[in-house]
């Protein structure tokens, strides 16, 4: 399985954010997009909501070398 990552800028708001992130993990991944919506746009933790972001998670390329 490939890294996995969510990218804030597929989502218009007011904030322009341009946070990415990425974890190797599907639960990782979802837990720190959860906690920095929460923290930097006013979500709500919800079933609801990590159902969704669930949804625009991408599989990222392997990378040719990791250091």
């Amino acid at each position: 399985m490939g890294r996995k990552f969510i990218d804030c800028r597929e989502f218009p708001s007011e904030m322009k954010c341009t946070v990415a992130i990425s974890a190797d993990s599907m639960d990782e991944l979802v837990n720190a997009a959860v906690q920095h919506a929460i923290t930097v746009h006013g979500h709500q933790d919800t079933p609801e909501f990590r159902s969704e972001i669930t949804k625009v998670i991408h599989e990222m390329e392997p990378s040719r070398s990791v250091a």
